[in-house]
Parts: C-alpha cells; structure tokens; sequence
C-alpha cells in the first residue's frame, strides 16, 4: 500500500526581522514543502525578502503580537492542507536543521504536538541559556504542570510541531507570548497526545532574544494560565469556590437566624458577611455554568466543521 506523503510547511512568526528571516527561510525550505512567514506589522523589509526567497507571506497591518501571528499561521496551514506544521523563530535561535528531528515524533509516533525542550539536556542547558532566563522558564514551566497535571520540561520552547489533528483542534485566542501556554493547555483538554524533544536555542550572537521584559513576559504568560485554566475547566476553577463561598454565606445566614430568633436582634457585620459571601457564590456558580456550556456547545460546533 503506497502511503501518502506528509505536506510538513514551516511557519515562521516575524517582526522586523530582515536581518535574519533570509536565513531561516533559505534553511528552512530544505527541510519542509513549503514556509509560511507572518509578517506581524514589521516596518523595515522583513516580508518583501521573505517573498523573495519563495515564502509564503501572510502580514498583519499592524503588530499584533506574538499570538496573533501564531494564530494566523495555524489558519494558512490548515488552508494549504499541512499534514504537519513546524513553528519557529526568525531571529535564527531556532534551527532548522533539527526540524527532522521535531516531526519524528508526529510522522512515526502518533504523536499529535511535538515541543522542542531545552532543558532534557540539562548539562547543554546550564551552559547556553543564561540563568535569568532558565529560572523563568522553569518557573512558568512549574506553574503549567499544576494546570496540566502533566511533567513539561519547557512550556516555553517555540520550536514545535503539529500534526494536522492539532491544527484542526485548536483554536487559539492568546495575542501575546501566553500563546505558548494556552496551546499546551488546550491540547491537554482535548486529549492530544503531547511529545517532548531535545532540542536546542542559540541566544549568543543575537541583538534581541525577546521584545518584552522578563517580567512584562512572565506576567503575560501567568494571565494566560489563569484564563485557560478558567476557560477549560470552569466548574473546577470556578464553580468549586463558588460552592465554598455559597456555604459560607448560608452558614452565616443561618447563623444570624439562631441569633434573632434567641436573642431577638441582627449582628449588622454577620449579616452584610452572609450577603457578601451568598452573591459571591451564586455568581462564581452561574459563570462556571455558563462558561461549560459555551465550551460544551463550541466543542461539539468544531466538531460537526
């Protein structure tokens, strides 16, 4: 039986990046059938030397951050019909030679995710990724495990590949950097099988490894933790402390209807307490509802596409 060969297209996230997209691009069309660059508003020459070289450029009017580049690459590749989707950097710390090495795990595992990790090899990882950037990965990395009940070594590597059942599965909303984390957490929700590389990142020799700084990024990141977290699993996030929250108000309440019906008077503080807490809970509880029959019907909406 003659097995059809896999359509792998490269997408490449750029913004002002004219100084090394041509070497990506140029390394990358070796190794996949097609690149897709998105150009994310860049204002120097980043996509006219991408389409130049043969790539395939989507561009955004304005910069619209990391995510929403992201975004537009999964539409284009799921439009060309790729069987599998690599991402990675323009500013050349990914490299495209190892793609082979990435989409092993998706041509001959089952694997629906490849995430490329710096940090399997912990001996390299010490020596090329500077400490402030290591402590913040492995953090971010920690806080996505809790959410993911999962052992990620490295939520944060952009060097990823998708098979085309993850390209038809997720749907993304993450503008900014916390894309990286919304995925692992969405393809974790969905049952996707997720697969982890050793891969490796260059940071010397770059003039900018990222626009943001550390902490602009890593509060960008935990925002978007908490809003998947909340989007995927409302009853659990939400409509467990709405419960809790509900009890305490009615303990109060019944409380304060002892203390009246012995003592014949109202504790002012004990009733506002009970009020508080009982709207607060049926509020968490309504949302929580609300939001899992909005997942529910949009699930089963991709689903009959």
């Amino acid at each position: 039986v003659e097995v059809e060969k896999p359509f792998i297209v490269a997408a490449i996230p750029a913004y002002n990046e004219e100084k090394g997209i041509a070497k990506v691009v140029l390394l990358a069309q070796k190794y996949v059938d097609r690149v897709v660059v998105c150009d994310d508003g860049s204002t120097d020459m980043t996509a006219e030397i991408a389409e130049g070289l043969g790539a395939d450029v989507v561009r955004h009017e304005k910069n619209l951050g990391y995510g929403a580049a992201i975004q537009s690459l999964f539409r284009r590749a799921r439009d060309l019909g790729a069987t599998v989707m690599v991402t990675l950097d323009a500013d050349g710390q990914h490299d495209p030679q190892q793609i082979p090495t990435l989409i092993k795990p998706i041509l001959n595992e089952g694997a629906d995710i490849a995430v490329g990790s710096r940090f399997l090899d912990e001996e390299r990882s010490r020596q090329n990724i500077p400490f402030h950037r290591r402590a913040g990965i492995k953090s971010i990395t920690k806080l996505t495990n809790v959410a993911l009940n999962n052992e990620m070594s490295d939520a944060q590597h952009g060097f990823r590949a998708y098979s085309r059942k993850a390209l038809e599965e997720l749907r993304l909303f993450e503008n900014g950097m916390g894309v990286s984390v919304e995925i692992l957490l969405k393809a974790s929700g969905r049952g996707l099988k997720l697969a982890q590389v050793p891969l490796s990142c260059r940071y010397q020799g770059l003039e900018k490894t990222s626009r943001y700084n550390p902490l602009r990024h890593g509060g960008s990141v935990i925002m978007s933790i908490a809003r998947v977290i909340v989007e995927e699993k409302p009853l659990v996030s939400l409509g467990l402390p709405g419960a809790v929250f509900l009890a305490v108000g009615l303990l109060f309440g019944a409380f304060l209807l002892h203390v009246y019906v012995t003592e014949h008077h109202i504790i002012t503080n004990v009733a506002l307490a009970s009020i508080a807490f009982t709207f607060i809970g049926l509020f968490a509880i309504f949302t929580a509802i609300t939001l899992y029959a909005v997942s529910r019907l949009s699930q089963k909406m991709l689903k009959t596409k």
